[in-house]
């Protein structure tokens, strides 16, 4: 129990992490009419090219592609981006995680999915560089060593997916749906766990701090006592001399980022923190500024260089997800103001109980049709369907309750502003 407790807080602390740097970045970008201006451009085209060519099958394997674009699943793109951006602004952490579930769930293939989450990652992490200033607390020489790990991490992640996907589409789509059912399931069930227990004290709040380790952790303290060259010297701000760790370490921690961003399309930025803080022993400061370089490098080498020169990039939704990130983190961060932390935290662990019941749902199916194992077709396009069904209420049931927290406060979030 203690370990897994341990993995949960990980993660926990990576989604919080990347919900601030989504946010940040967010706000750069909605405040910025020049960023807008940019934005537009960058949409038209897309949209210009997707009608004209609206007979045309988008990416390989056509018969596992979108089949044709249509202005509906551009609106549902729209709607996955406000979801998730709703759930990023409004508890702090996990929207990223349900992007490439509800692309799924809204019949996108999985590879496609993730290629079109990395670069829709990418894109806001180009538009939102008015958070430069954080980047001068970055170490070059860990920046250097972690970028270097992570690009070969993208290379092989993204060989992993193409290479499952070239095999058989299916066995592709099983894979992606096995890891976020993991991944979602043990967030999501010990969020629920955590909100049971806070729900039964008196006066609990959200408790979700925004901060790194206090001190350097046990582990990071051993990893830093290996001297295995080159040794990389940070934080000499912060530390008398400053902190040292072997270059091969932290380059081995940016291969299991990439890995990672390029397997389930979350731009690793999610991994990157606690791993930096808890594991490398490395400051806060330092730390934020790092995150921000290697979201930008290895979202983008991943999506360019792993999916979009293969054609598993669908645009159009790409840009759908921004519009729809933007508005809706935005509205979910002005509601937290108005709502109690421990309802924000019941609604963050059913969601992402939901996103798992969804992938949960799919794998029968697949195995059915890899044929690993024997059962009634009927029996698993049934819970394939409810699978979905359950997924899109909660989602939308979370969407309805944060817009009309918003709406019937409106007037005292404005003497707020």
């Amino acid at each position: 129990m203690g370990f897994g407790r341990d993995v949960f807080e990980f993660l926990k602390q990576a989604s919080i992490a990347h919900a601030k740097w989504d946010l940040e970045v967010s706000l750069s970008i909605v405040k910025s009419r020049k960023k807008l201006a940019i934005l537009g451009l960058m949409i038209l085209p897309i949209l210009l090219i997707n009608f004209a060519f609206a007979a045309d099958i988008i990416g390989s394997k056509t018969a596992y592609a979108p089949a044709f674009y249509t202005t509906q699943i551009f609106v549902v793109s729209i709607f996955v981006g406000l979801a998730a951006g709703l759930i990023t602004g409004c508890i702090g952490a996990g929207g990223g995680f349900i992007i490439t579930p509800a692309l799924m769930a809204a019949g996108v293939k999985g590879i496609l999915a993730v290629g079109t989450d990395l670069f829709h990652i990418f894109a806001k992490a180009i538009m939102g560089t008015a958070v430069h200033k954080k980047l001068g607390n970055v170490s070059g020489k860990l920046a250097i060593a972690f970028l270097v790990g992570s690009a070969g991490g993208t290379f092989i992640g993204g060989a992993i997916n193409t290479g499952l996907y070239n095999k058989d589409p299916l066995l592709s789509e099983m894979f992606i749906s096995s890891i976020y059912a993991v991944l979602l399931g043990f967030l999501g069930f010990y969020a629920l766990f955590d909100f049971i227990i806070a729900s039964r004290k008196s006066g609990a709040d959200s408790g979700d701090a925004h901060g790194g380790s206090g001190g350097t952790t046990g582990l990071a303290t051993t990893l830093q006592n290996v001297k295995l060259a080159p040794m990389i010297t940070f934080d000499e701000d912060f530390v008398p001399g400053g902190k040292q760790i072997s270059g091969w370490i932290v380059a081995a921690g940016g291969v299991v980022v990439g890995i990672l961003a390029a397997i389930m399309g979350v731009g690793g930025g999610f991994v990157t923190f606690p791993m930096f803080v808890y594991i490398f022993g490395v400051s806060s400061m330092t730390t934020v500024g790092t995150d921000i370089l290697q979201i930008i490098f290895t979202a983008g080498l991943a999506a360019i260089g792993q999916y979009a020169i293969y054609g598993y990039v669908f645009y159009t939704l790409a840009m759908g997800m921004l519009i729809g990130s933007l508005l809706g983190i935005q509205v979910g961060a002005l509601t937290t103001k108005v709502v109690k932390g421990i309802h924000i935290r019941g609604f963050y662990a059913v969601s992402i109980i939901a996103g798992f019941i969804n992938r949960v749902a799919t794998l029968p199916k697949k195995f059915v049709e890899l044929e690993m194992i024997t059962m009634d077709k009927v029996l698993v396009n049934q819970i394939e369907f409810v699978g979905n069904i359950v997924f899109w209420i909660v989602v939308a049931a979370f969407g309805f309750w944060i817009f009309s927290k918003f709406f019937g406060n409106i007037g005292k979030l404005r003497q707020e502003a």
